[in-house]
Parts: C-alpha cells; sequence; structure tokens
C-alpha cells in the first residue's frame, strides 16, 4: 500500500510547478490551488489581484516509498528562485511569493534544514526569502487551471515562461521522470 503524503509549496505561478511535479515519479498528482488567505474559496481573479493573501500553490500528494518529502523540496527549489520576495520573474505580488506550507513538524524542520543548506553553500547571490508557515487554508483553483500547460501549448506565458523552465527541469531530473 502506498504511503501518501502531501506537500503544498509556492514557487510563483504554479503552471509551471504542477506541471513539473505531475511528470516526477513518485508523484501521485499535483494540483494547482491557492493557500494562506484569508478568503474562503477565492476566485483566480481575487487571487491575481493581491487582496486576499493568498499565494498561488501547487498540493503535491507523494509516494514517500519512492520519493521523499527532501526530494520534492529540492526540486521545489530548482523550479523557482528563492531569493525574489514576492515575485517570481515579471510575476509581481505577495500571491507569487516562496512559500513552503508544511503539514507536520517533521516537514517544518526539514525545509529550515534545507534552506540553512542552500544558504551555506551560497547557491544564490541573495538570501532566501522562502516563507515557511504551517498550512491553513488551502482551496483548489478553478478546473481550467488544471494541467494548464499540457493544455494550453499554444499561450503566450507558457511558450516564454513554463516552457523553458520545464525542458530545464526535464533535463536536470531526467533519471526522477516518468
Amino acid at each position: 500500500m502506498a504511503n501518501i503524503q502531501q506537500a503544498t509549496l509556492a514557487g510563483g505561478c504554479f503552471w509551471c510547478l504542477e506541471s513539473a511535479f505531475n511528470s516526477v515519479e513518485g508523484i501521485q498528482s499535483a494540483y494547482s490551488g491557492y493557500a494562506a488567505g484569508h478568503v474562503d474559496n477565492p476566485t483566480y481573479q481575487q487571487v491575481c489581484s493581491g487582496s486576499t493573501g493568498h499565494a498561488e500553490v501547487v498540493r503535491v500528494n507523494f509516494d514517500e516509498d519512492k520519493i521523499s518529502y527532501r526530494d520534492v523540496l529540492e526540486i521545489f527549489f530548482a523550479l523557482h528562485n528563492p531569493t525574489q520576495l514576492n515575485r517570481q520573474g515579471n510575476d509581481v505580488g505577495s500571491q507569487y511569493r516562496s512559500a513552503i506550507f508544511y503539514h507536520n513538524d517533521e516537514q517544518k524542520q526539514l525545509a529550515k534544514e534545507i534552506i540553512t543548506e542552500i544558504e551555506e553553500q551560497k547557491i544564490w547571490p541573495d538570501p532566501v526569502v522562502t516563507e515557511v508557515t504551517q498550512i491553513n487554508n488551502y482551496y483548489q483553483a478553478e478546473d481550467y487551471h488544471q494541467d494548464y500547460f499540457s493544455k494550453n501549448p499554444q499561450n503566450q506565458y507558457c511558450n516564454m515562461v513554463v516552457a523553458p523552465k520545464l525542458a530545464k527541469f526535464k533535463q536536470n531530473f531526467a533519471s526522477r521522470l516518468k
């Protein structure tokens, strides 16, 4: 029987994270959603306004017997720039922040350890600003956001931003792909 765990991660636009995680061995599913805001059942338009406090997140369900939480976090940190406060590239606002919303104390501890390792190794020239916060709410994004990248290859944002990130990701993590 599978040992399914959850991770909730924010690293800018959720389309890229979701697509990447859904291609990784051991990931049962990854869904785009919203977390950590003060409005119940927010819409994409509300979250994009920056007024709800939510972050665009991906809820990752993974089989811990096939992929560890540490591995999930290493992939997460490879998919975005954790030193940009409230933004990823041209996406600006708190909804695009870097955050790990932990589900238990073990996840919290491991997230903090990995951030410390990244800083000690000076992987980035600037400090990591990834928020590490207990998950307090999660709302799955509208259906049209699920598997958005593969369903909308003609989308300009997908072509300009998501596709290059995913190509680099797939090259660097080829051994971990389904």
